[in-house]
């Protein structure tokens, strides 16, 4: 490999965020594996975590060997995907959004707007389809962790 060709690999965006989040994912699996894994109840506080971070580090491998596999663009030639970056902005604006919004809404209502939002305006779903995966999705989250699990959702301001 010449240095030219080596350089040009280590300035790969793709490869240093492999790589960070592959430390990360051990740090996590790390820190997971001293927790509880199991309880007499079901899965302990560190089951969870332990395969959160196995996920991370797995993808991050892959991430990194996507990336050395990739051909190589000649210098000049990348070009910056600014409406795809703008695009991932204002979806992680909306979550942003929806997560300030919890207090005021609720779960059920905050969760339903975000889903409705990625439907239509992200994904470009017609108005009633998006209605509808909004409401299955808040639907289906009350069903599994309220009423299945007797989890607690946060409330808002109308009660739900």
């Amino acid at each position: 490999m010449s240095a030219a060709s080596g350089q040009g690999l280590l300035a790969k965006g793709d490869l240093w965020a492999g790589a960070a989040l592959a430390a990360l994912g051990g740090f996590v699996v790390n820190e997971a594996r001293q927790w509880e894994y199991m309880t007499a109840e079901g899965p302990g506080p560190g089951f969870f975590p332990l395969w959160y971070g196995i996920a991370m580090v797995v993808l991050s491998l892959l991430l990194i060997v996507s990336t050395l596999r990739r051909p190589r663009l000649a210098a000049g030639h990348a070009k910056t995907d600014w409406a795809g970056i703008g695009r991932a902005l204002l979806c992680w604006a909306a979550f942003a959004l929806s997560v300030l919004l919890l207090k005021w809404l609720g779960l059920l209502l905050s969760l339903a707007l975000l889903t409705l939002f990625i439907a239509k305006v992200m994904y470009g779903k017609p108005l009633m389809i998006s209605l509808a995966t909004a409401a299955g999705n808040a639907g289906g989250f009350y069903l599994v962790f309220h009423l299945a699990l007797g989890v607690e959702l946060p409330v808002g301001l109308l009660g739900f």
